[in-house]
C-alpha cells in the first residue's frame, strides 16, 4: 500500500486490492472486466481512485483478519475515498458485516462478477443511461478477454467452482456452495482466446480439478487438439479422486507439465476419516509411486494440515513418516483453523495452537532439505523458462538478471530461475536455459544463447 494520499484523485477510475487465493483472483478478473465494460477505468495509484475494492478472502481465520485489516488501513489512508469490500468474506458474511465494518461503503460477493456494477449504481458511475451500466454477457467477457492479474505469460482458467467434497475443516462449501462445472467447449473457448493474446501457461484449476464431472482426461484430450506452443499445469486434485488416465496423456503431449498439485492434508487415517477424506499413506504412497514411474521428470506439491482436532503425538509421526518416504518437491503446511458451520467446528479433542504451529514448524524444517535435494537434480539440465521480469541486481560478472520459472515452479508459490543473460529477454516469452546451480529453493540458469 505504498501509495501517496496527496495523488490526485480522477473520477470514474478505480484500485483493486487482490487480496486472496488464485481461484479469488479469477474472479477479480471477471469483475475488473465488467467494470472497464461499464466504462470505469482500473489504475494501480489508489490516490489517483475514486474506489477502492478489496478483494477478500474467506476461508481461515487468518485471512479474513487479513481482508478486515485491508479495508480499515485502506479507510486510515484514504479517509474521503470509497471503498467496496468484494469477495469470499462478503459472501460469506453478508449479513454480518455491513453492521460490524462500517469502514467499507458497500460489499458484493463472489456470485456473478456483473453484480458489482449494480452494487455501483447507486454511487458515480460514468454512463449516462439509467441503469449506469452498458449489459455484456459473463460468457463472453471470460472467454480470455479479462484483464489478467496473473504474471506475464500465464493465466489461470478455472474450469469449476464449489466443492462436493464437505471436508470436515472446509469452508469452501459455505462460501461457493456444491461442485458447479463448466462445459469443454466454453473451456477451449477461453484458452484459445488467451493463447491468442500471448498466453504460454495454462494454469487449470477449480476447488478439486480432479472432480470435473466431464472428466479431466476429456478435458486434456480437448485442449490437446490446440496446435500452438504453449504449457498446461494442472492444480488442486484432490488425492482420492486423482484420473489416472490423465498420466496417458501427459506422457504422449509434452505440452502438458508433468506437475501436480496433491493436497494430501495428512497421512494418519484416523485423522483423515475425520477430515471426511477417505485415502490412507499406503494409497497416497502408491499414487506418488505410480507418477513417478509413468512420468520419471515429475514433480509433486502437496498441502498438510497439523492440529486438526484429536491430532495426536502418533498421528504428527504418521504425518513425518509419510514425509520422508513421499519426498515430496514442494510442500505448503497449515496450522487448522476452526471455522464456524463447519463439521469440524464442534469437535472435541481440541489441539492447542502452540502444538499445531510448533508441528507445522517442525515440519516445514524437514521439508526445506528435502526439497533442496529434490531441485538440485535439474542441475545441468536445459529446459525451457517462462521469462517474468528483469531484476535491478545484476549478476557476479555484471551480465542483467532476470527472474522466471521451469516447470517445475508454479507462479506465485514455489521457488524461481534466476537467469543471467545479455540479451534482452522478453517477460512472457519460453527461453531455453541451462541450470548451473542451486541458490536455496531457487534455480540459477544461463540462457541459451549466451553459453
Amino acid at each position: 500500500m505504498k501509495t501517496s494520499p496527496r495523488t490526485r484523485q480522477k473520477k470514474n477510475t478505480y484500485f483493486l486490492d487482490p487480496f486472496g487465493c488464485v481461484k479469488n483472483q479469477v474472479d477479480a478478473e471477471n469483475m475488473m472486466a465488467h467494470l472497464n465494460n461499464a466504462g470505469w477505468q482500473h489504475t494501480d495509484d489508489a490516490g489517483q481512485a475514486e474506489l477502492i475494492i478489496v478483494n477478500s478472502c474467506g476461508f481461515i481465520e487468518s485471512a479474513k483478519q487479513e481482508s478486515i485489516n485491508a479495508v480499515l488501513q485502506w479507510r486510515k489512508l484514504y479517509p474521503e475515498k470509497k471503498i467496496l469490500l468484494a469477495g469470499c468474506l462478503s459472501q460469506r458474511y453478508a449479513k454480518e458485516l455491513p453492521e460490524i465494518l462500517t469502514e467499507a461503503d458497500g460489499f458484493t460477493g463472489i456470485e456473478d462478477p456483473a453484480k458489482i456494477t449494480e452494487k455501483l449504481s447507486s454511487w458515480k458511475t460514468p454512463s449516462a443511461d439509467s441503469s449506469g451500466l452498458r449489459k455484456t454477457k459473463t460468457d463472453n467477457l471470460a472467454a480470455g478477454g479479462r484483464p489478467l492479474l496473473s504474471l506475464p505469460g500465464s493465466a489461470y482458467v478455472k474450469i469449476s467452482d464449489g466443492c462436493s467434497n464437505n471436508c470436515s475443516y472446509c469452508a469452501i462449501p459455505l462460501i461457493r456452495g456444491s461442485l458447479v462445472c463448466r462445459k469443454i467447449p466454453d473451456i477451449l473457448t477461453e484458452c484459445k482466446a488467451l493463447i491468442k493474446r500471448g498466453i504460454k501457461e495454462l494454469c487449470v484449476i477449480g476447488q478439486d480439478t480432479g472432480s470435473y464431472v466431464s472428466g479431466l482426461p476429456e478435458l486434456l484430450k480437448a485442449i490437446s487438439d490446440i496446435t500452438e506452443n504453449f504449457w498446461v499445469r494442472l492444480l488442486y486434485i484432490h488425492p482420492d479422486h486423482f484420473p489416472l488416465k490423465i498420466l496417458d496423456i501427459m506422457e504422449k503431449d509434452k505440452r502438458f507439465l508433468p506437475y501436480f498439485d496433491i493436497p494430501f492434508q495428512h497421512a494418519s487415517e484416523k485423522i483423515l476419516r475425520a477430515m471426511n477424506r477417505h485415502g490412507t499413506s499406503e494409497k497416497y504412497l502408491e499414487l506418488i509411486n505410480t507418477i513417478r514411474a509413468r512420468l520419471p521428470d515429475a514433480v509433486i506439491r502437496s498441502t498438510f494440515l497439523l492440529g486438526f482436532p484429536g491430532e495426536t503425538d502418533e498421528d504428527f509421526n504418521a504425518l513425518l513418516d509419510f514425509q520422508e518416504q513421499a519426498k515430496l518437491d514442494w510442500l505448503g503446511c497449515f496450522a487448522y483453523s476452526r471455522e464456524e458451520g463447519t463439521a469440524s467446528y464442534s469437535m472435541k479433542n481440541r489441539v492447542p495452537a502452540k502444538t499445531a504451529v510448533m508441528r507445522k514448524q517442525i515440519i516445514e524444517e524437514k521439508q526445506a532439505a528435502i526439497t533442496e535435494k529434490n531441485m538440485d537434480r535439474f542441475t545441468g539440465k536445459t529446459m525451457d523458462v517462462l521469462i517474468e521480469e528483469q531484476i535491478d541486481s545484476a549478476s557476479d560478472n555484471g551480465k542483467p538478471v532476470w527472474l522466471g520459472r521451469f516447470y517445475c515452479q508454479a507462479p506465485d508459490i514455489d521457488g524461481s530461475a534466476v537467469i543471467i543473460s545479455e540479451k534482452n529477454l522478453q517477460a512472457g516469452t519460453l527461453v531455453k536455459c541451462k541450470v548451473t546451480a542451486r541458490r536455496g529453493i531457487d534455480l540459477e540458469a544461463l540462457a541459451s544463447c549466451d553459453i
